[in-house]
């Protein structure tokens, strides 16, 4: 059932247009001005909005500016006092549709299903983008961040090679997206090829493609990915697991830019610019005997290292809040809002998971909360391994100390968590929990108000 939002200063009108739309079984809400009516587009999910022009407070024309800043709900324009240039001005501010008072009943109808139809089909069509599209915004402005953007314009247009550095689940495959992107080789294929996730015995068959009856399962021919990236990008993930073998193939092919199938003879050309990645220390690796020099500077003409995010904590806020939105978008429900307590609280985590933990736990906060994400909810569902954990190594591990300056700032942390979780444990019974902790009711609310926790 859709719902549509009416913004009117007139009264009859608004019951007009609810018995005539409720009686068509749409949910109907309304209001008596514009102000109240952009905080509903903000908490409900509104799939059409009839908005009359001439109102108090606010006049049809700002609500439609405002509300197009952060939602794409349809708006139909109603007005008494309709004239062209009042139509033209609203379709450019973006109104599907503009009406003239008084309202004729089938032209009112037919509108309102033909905007319900495009607005749906409008967020079909930023669904189904976002799916297809795997290449998404680098989101945050920290340090680190910034100087990632700066290579990436700079690093892209050439054809040098790039090896990216950093922890799993820091973002290393989006870099590389956008590397593919930026670069002249944007309309060929980036192809990608996880080194971690394929058999050893495997991987040169993968890479290099292997001739019929190479092997026992080589029934047929196949192209490698070398062969596919051809006039692209070979993006190699996790290439610090690669075998040694497959190493000594890869380089040749970087020197030559040819290679030869499993089981074949004959040398391809391919064009191929390389873009790796690993989280390890390949230098290290390079020591233990597991992977090649020769290689190593073969891939890293340029090195780029994406930092974890404990290192970016104040780009939290930016990322949890385009969380957010696309998780929201996703389920189809209207965006809640993460407080300010609630983004310390992520802040204060240690990250271990880098961006793919906090999304994780945006999308476990967004399903058990309320319309708010509160610190409350941080502390209760983002990261529910915190209370299972016992023993002072399991707790200070999920403490981040250095965001502490001092033993009250660390006390205070402590008392916090503490009553929350003794409040939790007893389903916020303030009596039951004041004895099981041994302080009185009243120091229990005070402490309770202080932290938000009560």
């Amino acid at each position: 059932m859709a719902t549509i939002l009416i913004i009117d200063d007139e009264r009859p009108i608004r019951s007009s247009l609810r018995d005539i739309l409720e009686y068509e079984d749409y949910k109907v809400l309304d209001v008596d001005n514009g102000v109240d009516g952009l905080e509903l587009l903000k908490k409900e999910k509104i799939d059409l909005t009839l908005c009359d022009i001439k109102m108090n407070k606010m006049d049809g024309m700002e609500v439609l500016t405002a509300a197009k800043e952060f939602s794409d709900t349809p708006f139909i324009m109603i007005s008494g006092h309709g004239t062209i240039e009042t139509a033209v001005e609203a379709a450019r501010k973006g109104a599907y549709d503009f009406l003239e008072k008084p309202l004729d009943l089938n032209r009112l109808l037919i509108t309102v299903r033909n905007a319900l139809e495009k607005g749906s089909l409008v967020k079909e069509t930023k669904v189904l983008k976002r799916k297809v599209s795997k290449t998404k915004e680098i989101l945050g402005a920290s340090d680190g961040i910034s100087l990632i953007k700066d290579s990436i314009e700079k690093v892209a247009p050439t054809e040098a090679r790039v090896l990216i550095t950093g922890a799993n689940g820091s973002g290393k495959e989006l870099v590389a997206r956008w590397l593919h992107e930026k670069s002249n080789r944007a309309s060929a294929a980036l192809v990608e090829v996880n080194c971690a996730a394929i058999p050893s015995e495997l991987i040169e068959s993968e890479l290099f493609g292997h001739e019929k009856g190479s092997f026992t399962s080589a029934v047929k021919q196949r192209i490698g990915k070398f062969e596919q990236a051809s006039g692209g990008t070979l993006f190699l993930d996790e290439i610090g697991d690669m075998s040694l073998s497959a190493q000594a193939k890869v380089l040749r092919a970087l020197q030559e830019n040819k290679i030869t199938r499993v089981g074949g003879e004959k040398e391809i050309s391919v064009d191929v610019r390389v873009v790796a990645a690993t989280n390890k220390d390949l230098l290290k690796e390079i020591d233990a005997g597991n992977f090649r020099m020769d290689l190593y500077h073969r891939l890293s003409v340029i090195l780029i290292h994406v930092p974890s995010l404990a290192e970016r904590r104040d780009d939290i806020p930016t990322l949890a809040t385009a969380f957010c939105e696309e998780i929201c978008a996703d389920y189809n429900i209207p965006t809640k809002e993460i407080t300010a307590e609630a983004m310390k609280a992520l802040q204060a985590l240690p990250w271990t998971g880098n961006i793919r933990e906090l999304r994780n736990m945006v999308e476990r906060l967004i399903i058990l909360s309320d319309r708010k994400i509160t610190d409350k909810e941080v502390n209760s569902f983002a990261n529910p391994s915190v209370s299972t954990h016992h023993g002072l190594g399991g707790v200070t591990s999920m403490i981040d100390l250095d965001r502490m300056d001092s033993l009250e700032d660390f006390l205070t942390f402590a008392e916090d968590k503490f009553l929350s979780h003794k409040l939790n444990k007893n389903n916020g019974d303030v009596g039951k929990t004041a004895r099981a902790v041994g302080v009185s009711e009243e120091r229990l609310r005070e402490q309770g108000k202080k932290y938000n926790i009560l």
